[in-house]
């Protein structure tokens, strides 16, 4: 299936809704897994150069033969290419390991307030997307603060914020301030981690619909408006959470899983005060 929703970003281009997230995945496995999830119809890729397997992402989507403007791919300059030389050069790493001319979508990995350098960062990423290195901007892992300063200081809004999100992270607030920002909301671990699949609530909505879990959970995202990017890297699971078209929660699951946030439910680091 390759007629899955786009969301529509500030910059006019459009993202795959649903994509696969190869965190973790070893180097030498990500183009078997990246070629096994555009073979199930998935259109986007999401990557880091802190992943390093930026190398075998580019030799799966080659593998595929899928022309290019098929497949979206989302890469980030990880913390220690902060700086506006650094990122431009890690930009350009970034590009020969994928194989690209051009990465459809680069992000910030973290804001790393303790290095004082996200602001030059983004002032490297606009040059790179003036350029023509890359076709959209955005952000991970930034908090309201960390957004501010950079659209105040640069007049250039992200097209999307990655972040943490799940049904025990709800986000609802930064959430909302991307909204008026004109900044989407694309979820990473957005099963928390696994941890959320043997949910008494998550169960009871997957009896409902004859789903899994992963798939409640998945179509909560989308039925958010949420961009997602669950992981895995074996084929049958792959295919599975690709397999949530076919239905949508109700208003009455909905406030189900609305009723699963914590207010403690951050699995992942915080960004204000993570230090790597």
């Amino acid at each position: 299936m390759t007629d899955q929703p786009r969301v529509e970003l500030s910059d006019g281009a459009a993202i795959p809704q649903l994509g696969l997230g190869v965190w973790q995945t070893p180097n030498d496995e990500a183009a078997s897994v990246v070629g096994a999830a555009l073979k199930t119809g998935y259109r986007h890729i999401d990557t880091a150069a802190a992943y390093q397997n930026e190398k075998g992402v580019g030799e799966g989507l080659l593998a595929s033969g899928l022309a290019r403007d098929e497949v979206f791919i989302t890469t980030k300059v990880w913390n220690d290419h902060q700086g506006y030389d650094s990122a431009l050069r890690a930009i350009e790493a970034s590009l020969k390991r994928l194989q690209l001319e051009q990465i459809d979508l680069c992000l910030i990995h973290w804001p790393a307030p303790n290095r004082g350098l996200y602001l030059d960062t983004w002032r490297a990423l606009i040059k790179a997307q003036e350029m023509g290195q890359v076709r959209s901007i955005g952000v991970s892992n930034f908090e309201v603060e960390h957004l501010d300063r950079i659209i105040s200081e640069t007049g250039v809004t992200p097209v999307l914020n990655q972040i943490e999100l799940h049904p025990r992270f709800q986000q609802t607030a930064l959430r909302t301030a991307h909204a008026e920002r004109g900044i989407k909301t694309e979820s990473w671990s957005p099963l928390g981690q696994g941890q959320l699949l043997s949910d008494p609530a998550i169960a009871a909505l997957a009896a409902k619909h004859g789903r899994t879990a992963a798939q409640v959970i998945i179509r909560w995202h989308l039925d958010s408006g949420l961009i997602v990017i669950p992981k895995s890297v074996t084929p049958s699971r792959i295919a599975e959470n690709f397999d949530v078209f076919g239905f949508k929660l109700d208003a009455e699951d909905l406030a189900a899983i609305a009723a699963l946030h914590q207010a403690d439910g951050r699995i992942g680091p915080n960004p204000t005060t993570a230090t790597f």
